[in-house]
């Protein structure tokens, strides 16, 4: 397992497959921000919430210039069945060997009821427009996440106004 991406760090580019059959490039999204937001699981109630969450704050991420993207170990297949069931309206990308997961560091070591294993942790990387991790939050609670992450992206946009002073 690799050092997990930092805020600063430059984000690894990558392809995954789409929910809509397309293949989805980081690098492709380049000159926008990207909200790269890792869940365990399709159509458990937590990852529910979460996705819905994000699908009811859709309009906001757009008008911020930000695309979501939703990363989990599930196949194209169930990610279609997760989106259609739940009208999500951004792309689910099929992570099944966890190989980005484990890039970024979303690839963790879990402990449930004393078992020890490894498992995808909830957990989401916000990349700016350049390229760079703006805002890393591991182990993410999932109420009141998708605020969190507009906040900062409000946030990276007034900087982005705001240069500092000389």
């Amino acid at each position: 397992m690799s050092n997990p991406v930092e805020e600063g760090d430059r984000a690894p580019d990558f392809t995954l497959p789409a929910d809509d059959g397309t293949q989805v490039r980081l690098a492709d999204l380049s000159g926008r921000a990207v909200v790269l937001y890792f869940y365990p699981r399709d159509n458990t109630p937590g990852c529910t919430r979460q996705a819905s969450d994000f699908r009811d704050a859709q309009a906001e991420f757009r008008d911020a210039g930000a695309v979501v993207l939703g990363i989990s170990p599930d196949g194209v297949d169930s990610h279609a069945r997760f989106r259609d069931r739940h009208d999500l309206n951004f792309r689910l990308l099929a992570d099944p060997d966890h190989s980005v997961a484990e890039l970024y560091g979303a690839w963790r070591e879990k402990s449930a009821f004393g078992v020890k294993k490894m498992g995808l942790q909830r957990s989401t990387w916000l990349v700016a427009p350049d390229g760079r991790v703006a805002k890393v939050w591991q182990k993410v609670k999932v109420d009141g996440h998708a605020r969190e992450v507009l906040a900062e992206l409000a946030r990276l946009g007034r900087d982005a106004q705001d240069p500092p002073a000389p």
